[in-house]
C-alpha cells in the first residue's frame, strides 16, 4: 500500500488539513497559490537539513527548524518556543526520501574520513564521535520515522495539529502521509 498521497488540487488535501496553515503550505508549495502577506508565523515546519529541499512559501509564513532526518527530539525547546511565544498551533513535519540519516552505519567510514580530512580531527575522536551520536540520529525508514515523530509530538503537545508530510527529492513536491 502506498502511504504517500499526492496533492495536485485543493481537493486532494486531507479534509482535516484543508483551510489550515498546513493546507496552505501544501497549496503554496505544490499548487503555486498566490502568496499572501504575513506578519506572524502561521505554523512550525520541522524538516531535514538536506540542501536539496526548498519550500515555496511566503515570507513570515512559518518558523522552520532544520535537523537531520526532521528529527525534532533534540530541538524541543525551539518547538516549545514557537508554540508558547510564537503562538503557532500547527506543525508540518516534513521527511524526505533519499535521507542521509537512514542507514548511518553505511556512511561510517566516509564520516570518519571526512572529519579527519576536512576538520582536522584525530581518527579515534572521529570514530568515537560517530559511535556516540549516530544511534541518536539514525531514523530508519523515512516514512516510518516521520509518522512516529508526528505521534510523539502530538503526545507532547496535545492541542497542536501535527501533520506528517514527505518531500520527494526527484519532483520537489510535498506528499501527505496516510496514517493507519
Amino acid at each position: 500500500m502506498n502511504r504517500l498521497i499526492s496533492v495536485s488540487s485543493k481537493e486532494d488535501i486531507f479534509p482535516e488539513l484543508r483551510d489550515t496553515p498546513i493546507g496552505l503550505l501544501l497549496e503554496y508549495h505544490n499548487l503555486n497559490r498566490e502568496y499572501e502577506t504575513y506578519t506572524q508565523a502561521q505554523l512550525l515546519v520541522g524538516m531535514c537539513m538536506d540542501n536539496r529541499k526548498h519550500l515555496h512559501i511566503p515570507d513570515n509564513f512559518s518558523y522552520i527548524i532544520r535537523a537531520g532526518g526532521a528529527n525534532l527530539r533534540y530541538s524541543e525547546f525551539k518547538v516549545s518556543y514557537a508554540i508558547a511565544v510564537g503562538g503557532v498551533k500547527h506543525i508540518a513535519l516534513i521527511g524526505h526520501n533519499q535521507c542521509g540519516m537512514v542507514n548511518l552505519v553505511a556512511r561510517k567510514d566516509k564520516f570518519i574520513k571526512g572529519l579527519v580530512e576536512n576538520a582536522g580531527w584525530e581518527k579515534d575522536w572521529a570514530e568515537e564521535h560517530f559511535m556516540h551520536f549516530s544511534p541518536m540520529f539514525e531514523i530508519g525508514n523515512e516514512v516510518d520515522f516521520v509518522l512516529s515523530e508526528a505521534k510523539r509530538l502530538r503526545l507532547r503537545y496535545p492541542k497542536i495539529q501535527v501533520a506528517p508530510l514527505m518531500y520527494k527529492v526527484e519532483d520537489n513536491l510535498l506528499y501527505q502521509v496516510r496514517e493507519n
